[in-house]
């Protein structure tokens, strides 16, 4: 398993809505996709006191599964357009781990 985890910030003005465009649009587009070895992400916030910062964590078999998201240059940010517009700042990279280890499920993946 490949967990791929990235990270961008929004003013707190722009927080619920960068949260509304990646839950209702950008992360609903991917799975709709139907990558084969795709099984959803987690998207994630953190107010801090100058900003609001969101992480996505997103489940792949392996990187020809990271491949078939991103493309060759799957290290690269897939930051839609209309995302960029509500974020201060992004990673312009995502970062690929191994899972070596990971809790039991109940059978569900993320959505």
């Amino acid at each position: 398993m490949i967990l791929r985890y990235w990270r961008g910030w929004t003013t707190p003005e722009n927080a619920n809505a960068y949260e509304e465009i990646v839950s209702t649009q950008v992360l609903p587009s991917i799975a709709d996709r139907g990558i084969a070895g795709y099984h959803g992400a987690y998207l994630l916030r953190r107010p801090r006191a100058e900003d609001v910062e969101f992480a996505t964590i997103m489940l792949f078999d392996s990187l020809d599964a990271v491949r078939a998201f991103a493309g060759e240059d799957y290290a690269s940010a897939y930051v839609p357009p209309h995302a960029r517009a509500v974020l201060s700042d992004f990673d312009t990279t995502s970062a690929h781990y191994e899972v070596i280890s990971a809790p039991p499920t109940s059978g569900e993946a993320p959505q």
